[in-house]
């Protein structure tokens, strides 16, 4: 029988770990179906929920076409800049403001707060086609991003207290993250559609809407009753840095803050290089681009689809490591490409590893805290993965200019490979 690391809790500000006799009244332990379960979406709250994420996920999608559209009308030859600064700013809402939002949202009835988040982004994209100036954007699109700050990790912890049963939250998790491939993959195919019918500030409307929609769903959903946190500075403070210090001090969670390194060097290669791969060294088109993009996506859909059944065979951690050292190994063969199908192999391998990394993350942020804790840690690891990316994303695309992508792919494997080591050093083994 797997042994179980015992779940932490807090005393005089520290952080405590040792067994009990009996389960503690305020933590959150999964049960178990066996898999016998009916599923998440017989769950008639969590149905609402995913119809929500998906809707946004979209919406969102579609949003990313026209914002590249709208800096090049406002800026010209330099949309890129625009658009440098814009995901600089998103990164800096995402890292930045997460953790304060959870501390302080904790005293709020979250179902309220995460319908007041989706109609704020949705007046500002409602907004966004009559912007004039560049700065205009930048304020409106940092809003829209610290509202995804707030809004992202509030979700994310609702969702493991609609579905206790740890069966049909691992399901969940596998659907979450098949809604986000998928909505990487349609949602530009989506924007391209629309766009022969209506001009490109049309799409940010349609976004509008797709929030609005998403906060209508959220509305007909009753959640979980959550304890209320007491006023005062000192408390916000530790609700601040709660997440931050489960990191430091649960040995899954250092490995998991590792892991998210490796997750972040790949993802900063498919996305920052697959354009200059697919243009420069091989000579194709942007409809290869897109296919290149398509190949890593179609490798995390299959392996989140069937992450499930996986995890009924191993640990969480021999699933997450084995994503890593695939990551590792892998992206040092970016030197050797030639040819498109060769590059095709190599990034639906990559998005497998990454669907192995990140889709059990939610398993281990559950196991790891009490029930009213969810949201910081989720906000602390919505915050810490997004760091990751923000150091990645650079280094990526800066020294891919300087010294060739195929030795940033080195660079990137080697660095994945000491980020895997140090996970499975941090989180040894029988540690779930």
């Amino acid at each position: 029988m797997t042994r179980r690391e015992p779940l932490p809790h807090a005393h005089g500000g520290h952080v405590h770990t040792h067994a009990h006799a009996g389960p503690h009244r305020h933590l959150l332990h999964p049960r178990r179906s066996g898999g016998a379960g009916a599923g998440p979406l017989a769950n008639a709250a969590y149905r609402r929920l995913y119809a929500a994420q998906v809707v946004a996920l979209v919406g969102s999608g579609v949003t990313t076409v026209a914002l590249g559209l709208l800096a090049y009308a406002l800026a010209g030859d330099d949309a890129g800049v625009v658009l440098g600064v814009a995901l600089a700013l998103k990164m800096v809402a995402y890292v930045g403001l997460s953790p304060v939002i959870a501390a302080v949202a904790h005293r709020v009835d979250r179902r309220r707060l995460l319908i007041t988040l989706d109609v704020v982004r949705a007046l500002v994209l409602f907004a966004l086609p009559f912007v004039t100036a560049v700065w205009q954007v930048f304020v409106l699109i940092f809003v829209v991003n610290a509202c995804a700050a707030g809004f992202t990790p509030a979700f994310q912890a609702t969702i493991p207290q609609v579905l206790p049963d740890e069966e049909d939250y691992t399901r969940a998790l596998s659907l979450s993250r098949i809604a986000y491939d998928l909505g990487e993959l349609l949602s530009p195919v989506a924007a391209a559609a629309l766009l022969l019918l209506v001009d490109f500030d049309a799409l940010f409307a349609i976004n509008g809407v797709a929030f609005g929609l998403s906060a209508a769903l959220i509305a007909g959903v009753t959640l979980p009753d959550r304890r209320r946190a007491p006023a005062g500075t000192e408390r916000t403070w530790a609700r601040m840095t709660l997440g931050a210090r489960r990191f430091l001090t649960v040995p899954r969670l250092r490995g998991l803050l590792a892991l998210n390194l490796a997750a972040a060097c790949a993802s900063a290669m498919v996305i920052v290089n697959t354009v200059v791969l697919v243009r420069d060294e091989l000579g194709l088109g942007s409809s290869a681009v897109a296919i290149a993009l398509g190949a890593a996506g179609l490798g995390s859909v299959v392996v989140a689809a069937a992450t499930p059944a996986l995890l009924r065979r191993v640990t969480d951690r021999t699933a997450m490591l084995g994503g890593a050292l695939t990551l590792a190994l892998t992206l040092p063969l970016v030197e050797r490409l030639d040819g498109f199908a060769t590059l095709l192999g190599l990034w639906l391998v990559l998005g497998a590893g990454l669907a192995l990394v990140q889709t059990p993350v939610g398993r281990l942020l559950r196991r790891s805290t009490t029930v009213d804790e969810l949201p910081e840690l989720f906000a602390a690891q919505f915050a810490l993965s997004h760091a990751c990316w923000l150091v990645t994303y650079p280094v990526a695309g800066v020294l891919g200019a300087a010294i060739g992508i195929g030795a940033v792919g080195a660079l990137l494997g080697a660095t994945s490979l000491v980020a895997a080591l140090l996970a499975a050093a941090l989180w040894r083994d029988g540690e779930r």
